[in-house]
């Protein structure tokens, strides 16, 4: 045997497990990759469920309640709604009846059915306070129903972090929905182009 076959056959070896070991590294990124890729899309496909059927319904109703119950205020002239003097209970039963209630309302059955959506492992207590003041008023409607307006607010009182909770949980999901949809090319050339803004 010469030394042009040896060098042959070596060549042909070679190159078999060079193309053997490639095959193989080519099979391992696309394993990893589409296994990334998947785990993104189930995290993606849960944030959007959050959104669209939690926070974002929760977030909306809200901003606005808040919007209704400042412009009721301001027509008022007041800073708050307590005490609710005689001259005004007949306009705030009626925001009341026609605007607040039913905003609670949709919150509270957003909340309920779809608590399994929390981001939390344990339900938030501002969450639970709200749906209690809630069920509160429903008991109020009761007695304005039969004419005692003697109690004019719930004896529960509005949680001041459910404001704040709803707000925040709503613009982390929605940052990271943003960061999700958006692939690794894309935000890298972002960076590179000094165009990564929030």
């Amino acid at each position: 045997m010469d030394d042009a076959s040896i060098f042959t056959t070596n060549s042909l070896q070679n190159a078999a497990v060079l193309t053997v070991v490639l095959a193989f590294a080519g099979y391992l990124v696309t394993f990893w990759s589409n296994r990334v890729m998947a785990r993104r899309a189930d995290r993606l496909r849960l944030v959007n469920q959050r959104l669209n059927d939690f926070y974002g319904p929760l977030y909306v109703a809200t901003v606005g309640g808040n919007i209704a119950y400042k412009a009721l205020l301001a027509k008022q002239g007041k800073t708050q709604c307590h005490p609710i003097r005689d001259e005004d209970l007949k306009e705030w039963v009626l925001w009341m009846k026609t605007i607040f209630i039913p905003l609670n309302d949709v919150r509270e059955k957003i909340i309920i059915e779809n608590a399994h959506l929390i981001v939390e492992e344990q339900m938030p207590q501002c969450l639970l306070d709200f749906v209690t003041h809630v069920v509160g008023y429903k008991a109020l409607l009761f007695k304005w129903a039969e004419g005692d307006y003697n109690e004019r607010r719930s004896m529960i009182g509005w949680p001041p972090e459910f404001d704040i909770y709803v707000e925040r949980s709503y613009r982390a999901l929605k940052a990271e929905q943003t960061r999700l949809l958006h692939n690794f090319l894309w935000r890298w050339w972002r960076r590179a182009n000094g165009r990564n803004r929030a």
